[in-house]
């Protein structure tokens, strides 16, 4: 299975994108990963919030395909404990799933367009984090569920 990440924007923190690289890194040894970082958008001083969503939307949209299994993170989604998560991702296996894209959305979260394209909603947390943040958050918790899965 092929784990495909895709990210709105670029990580400009540098600790944060350290550790996301070192988490991707090991990660490679587990699973193919494919991941995407879709550009932050340009000229978007005065727009909508609506707005922004839908444009960054468009753009994740073209990055997933038709039978990926598509799971949003978002705070209204599912929580998972770290060994449910992992047992999330065997269920995915054993179904033959092929790509099993994650996708981390912009400062305001979702389009209509994405969340209907999605078949899973995660939440890390109750809590409300930064979006670049949830990307090492979850870079962990993915690397973690691998090493459960092999039983290290």
């Amino acid at each position: 299975m092929t784990i495909k990440l895709i990210m709105v924007s670029k990580t400009d923190i540098p600790y944060l994108q350290t550790g996301i690289d070192e988490y991707i890194g090991r990660l490679k040894h587990y699973c193919s990963l494919e991941v995407v970082v879709i550009p932050a958008l340009k000229n978007i001083g005065k727009a909508q919030p609506a707005e922004v969503k839908e444009r960054e939307g468009q753009m994740i949209l073209k990055h997933l395909e038709k039978v990926d299994a598509v799971m949003l993170l978002d705070e209204h989604g599912k929580e998972y404990t770290s060994v449910g998560f992992s047992e999330f991702l065997q269920k995915q296996m054993n179904a033959g799933t092929r790509t099993l894209a994650f996708v981390i959305g912009g400062a305001f979260g979702f389009s209509p367009a994405v969340y209907a394209a999605a078949h899973h909603q995660l939440s890390l947390s109750k809590m409300t984090f930064n979006h670049q943040m949830v990307r090492l958050f979850f870079a962990e918790q993915l690397y973690r569920a691998f090493t459960i899965l092999h039983h290290e």
